[in-house]
């Protein structure tokens, strides 16, 4: 019987137990047992660098109190928004159980800025999305087949954008209306351009990859490999300038609002609240100053959120480490340092 000689290497650490002949080795203390640490994907990574920004964390929590706030208004407040109540008119903040003080009309100014909410944001999201939508597709077909089908939509995106915006939103509502779904409408129709120059952008330089080319190798439609394989490429610079539309939204309907030509009563939105309050600013300043601040917050905010998904994108984001972080890592992992 053949000795077993054991050869102890000396980078081999004591701690580690040699197994004996005979006996097999204790999956337990192998590290190859282990279970190797999955990757994370694209979304993983995204996620990883978006919630280390320190401002689009906030944003993004402050966009949620609001939607929260907006989807739990009826429990939130006891009060009806288009109940006018003469015998308390213009009460300010905390009198008579209401907690903002009540407009020219008597009605509760928070509950009026909470159900404000609900249409300043379904305007918003719902702008961005039908923008989006109707620019990633003319983006999308006129970058991938290009020649005079690229001409058109691009001549076409020209007199969009040549067009005063301001002023066909003003004349399609005083033609058709202010419902909300036209103020959508027109909203949208004028907010597309920029998606798609962007998504025509990417596929000019996607088309050209090699798995474009093997894709219609192996028999792959143009619809396919448009919307399976090039736009989903094109996902992550869709969703930071579809976040920073929505606040571009939230502030042209506001606009429109205030001038008259939005919103109606008895609905209301925080346009509507800043043109209501203009006639008694004498009389009582903060029934402008509520929605004037959840316009600049819901912004901003909204604003934040873009930048960091934008910041995330970056793979250049990396290496901008502050100079007390890398003095700390130069310190902490450098002989240089020492």
């Amino acid at each position: 019987m053949t000795d077993l000689k054991v050869t102890i290497s000396p980078n081999t650490s004591p701690d580690v137990p040699i197994p004996e002949p005979g006996h097999a080795p204790d999956p337990r203390n192998s590290a190859a047992a282990l279970p190797a640490k999955k990757p994370l994907g694209p979304w993983g990574m995204l996620w990883k660098k978006f919630s280390r920004n320190p401002y689009a964390m906030t944003g993004l929590v402050v966009l949620l109190i609001f939607i929260l706030a907006a989807v739990f208004a009826p429990w939130i407040t006891k009060y009806d928004p288009a109940k006018i109540d003469m015998m308390f008119p213009n009460l300010p903040a905390g009198a008579e159980g209401h907690l903002l003080g009540t407009d020219e009309l008597g009605r509760d100014v928070f509950a009026r800025l909470l159900y404000s909410t609900r249409v300043s944001l379904l305007i918003g999201f719902s702008v961005a999305l039908a923008s989006v939508v109707v620019g990633s597709i003319i983006g999308a077909i006129s970058g991938y087949f290009g020649g005079w089908v690229d001409t058109v939509f691009m001549r076409i995106v020209d007199v969009m954008n040549s067009v005063p915006t301001l002023f066909l939103n003003i004349l399609v509502l005083a033609i058709f209306g202010s419902e909300i779904k036209y103020m959508i409408m027109i909203l949208a129709f004028t907010s597309w351009m920029s998606i798609a120059r962007l998504v025509r952008g990417n596929f000019l330089q996607l088309r050209e990859m090699q798995y474009v080319e093997a894709a219609r190798a192996i028999g792959v439609s143009n619809t396919g490999i448009i919307f399976r394989h090039l736009l989903r490429n094109s996902t992550f610079p869709i969703i930071v300038n579809a976040t920073l539309m929505v606040g571009a939204a939230i502030l042209s309907e506001s606009a429109l609002s205030y001038l008259g030509l939005g919103v109606q009563p008895p609905a209301t939105s925080w346009g509507l609240m800043l043109s209501n309050a203009q006639e008694f600013m004498l009389v009582d300043k903060m029934q402008a100053v509520y929605p004037g601040l959840c316009i600049l917050i819901v912004v901003l905010a909204v604003n934040f959120i873009g930048d960091g998904i934008r910041d995330a994108l970056d793979p250049r984001q990396n290496l901008n480490k502050s100079r007390r972080r890398l003095a700390k890592w130069r310190r902490n992992f450098s002989k240089s340092g020492n």
